[in-house]
């Protein structure tokens, strides 16, 4: 018969791995550890698989257990602990997928529009979808992904400003920021960071990033948390010079909010061999950067993914794959995540037209008025919003058959219950595989996804319950 002292050593080995992340804060220009305020930097990639076409209502990203899952176990591999997801449907059940990839110790970072109807805000024409209709997908997505606790943060817009949008864009942005932080302050348990993320366009870039973290005295929540670049500059075997890179690094060394590539990976040479990795968490560059996030990570039409999805049945790690874990296997970890008072106590500039050199850059703070609706949203919350929650995941060998760029079946892909932070140097390397962590380990309130045994832990009270019906 099981002892006492076992029983409760080993429920308490099933509570550890309860909560596997901690929410991280905004500290200056680093992301931190809520709790012990270690500096964490992204390592991370774009994660849509079967692109902008494969999103419907019915069916998004993190939707679908199996397939996020096998992808967890691969990512652990590589040592990433970030993705991005473009596109969500508010009124789909995320709550395995966001467990499972917080219990593989990875962060998501959240687009808030999609594709559809509604779902966006008109570049052309901003004023005529900042409405309460662009808004229950906006503050949708909040509901639904808020009280998971490896939400790294919202992106307010991707790439909204650019040659094609109209003059008055950015202000609706920053408006859309400001939105997103006061729904967050009134209707989360905690404060969630809400970012932009933009364009590589060297002429308005850095008027863009200054619109965006200025402080404005009268409207202090429009501020952006963090900022987002997509830059593909660094393509084949370049330079830190060459790349520009060196003049990216110049620009916002002076930044006063944390600052990542939201996208890189330029893919004109093939294949990818990822040397800007090197640059990136470099000593150079991480002083003005908080890591980034590769494109992408499923293979699609434009050629830029780390893994090929064959059928439901099998995946294909790419020689990109190989060549991105290499890369990434390099960094010294201990280096890039350490912070310093620079870092953490820097102060915004407050807003002024001075900040904007590019004329042809809106250069006025002059956010609009909230909607009356959206007020109301802010103020009681978006009615009938379906919010998730963290439920059990078990460690698990993924049902998909994997397969590496040569044909050879990698046979050891394993998902691994982790009690922090997903690291390169707790990950393995190539096709030796991740340690298997003890099929009994299980991970937050309910059951698994995958059908395996599970318990739900609900406090002190689960706890002691539990113990009785182990007895």
């Amino acid at each position: 018969m099981i002892s006492y002292t076992q029983l409760f050593a080993s429920v308490c080995a099933l509570a550890s791995t309860a909560a596997a992340l901690t929410p991280l804060e905004v500290s200056g220009k680093d992301f931190v550890d809520s709790k012990t305020q270690d500096r964490f930097q992204i390592i991370g990639v774009d994660y849509q698989p079967g692109g902008a076409a494969g999103f419907t209502k019915k069916l998004d990203p993190l939707s679908d257990a199996d397939v996020c899952l096998r992808d967890a176990a691969l990512m652990q591999r590589l040592g990433i602990n970030t993705i991005r997801v473009y596109n969500l449907e508010p009124s789909l059940n995320h709550d395995e997928c966001a467990s499972i990839f917080n219990a593989a110790g990875i962060y998501m970072i959240l687009d808030v529009s999609n594709p559809l109807a509604g779902g966006y805000l008109d570049r052309s024409a901003p004023w005529t979808t900042y409405s309460a209709i662009y808004y229950k997908q906006v503050f949708g997505v909040i509901e639904g992904f808020k009280n998971y606790d490896n939400v790294l943060g919202f992106f307010a817009g991707n790439e909204v400003i650019n040659e094609d949008a109209h003059y008055l864009v950015p202000k609706y942005v920053r408006a859309i920021v400001r939105d997103m932080k006061d729904y967050i302050a009134k209707n989360s348990k905690r404060a969630i960071p809400v970012g932009y993320s933009a364009a590589d366009i060297r002429e308005i870039l850095m008027d863009t990033a200054h619109y965006f973290e200025c402080d404005l005295k009268n409207s202090t929540s429009s501020r952006s948390d963090f900022f987002g670049l997509n830059s593909y500059s660094w393509c084949g075997e370049s330079s830190y010079k060459k790349s520009g890179f060196d003049v990216l690094t110049e620009d916002f060394t002076n930044a006063t909010v944390p600052v990542f590539f939201s996208e890189y990976g330029c893919n004109e040479v093939q294949p990818r061999v990822f040397t800007e990795v090197q640059a990136l968490y470099g000593e150079e560059m991480t002083q003005a950067f908080s890591g980034g996030l590769v494109y992408e990570w499923t293979q699609e039409d434009n050629d830029y993914g780390l893994v090929k999805v064959n059928n439901s049945n099998t995946v294909t790690t790419l020689v990109d794959y190989d060549n991105f874990e290499k890369q990434v296997n390099k960094l010294d970890m201990e280096r890039i995540t350490s912070s310093n008072a620079t870092q953490t106590s820097v102060k915004p500039e407050a807003c002024s037209a001075s900040l904007i050199k590019d004329k042809s850059f809106y250069n006025a703070w002059d956010l609009p008025e909230v909607p009356s609706k959206v007020a109301d949203y802010i103020k009681n919350g978006l009615p009938d919003a379906p919010s998730g929650k963290f439920v059990s995941v078990s460690s698990t060998t993924i049902p998909q058959k994997v397969y590496d760029h040569t044909g050879k079946e990698i046979t050891d892909v394993k998902f691994e219950v982790k009690s922090g932070v997903n690291t390169p140097s707790s990950s393995g390397s190539g096709s030796s595989g991740t340690s298997d962590s003890s099929s009994s380990e299980t991970s937050t309130n309910a059951g698994s996804p995958n059908g395996a045994p599970s318990l739900a832990l609900g406090g002190a009270g689960g706890l002691f319950m539990l113990l009785a019906s182990l007895l």
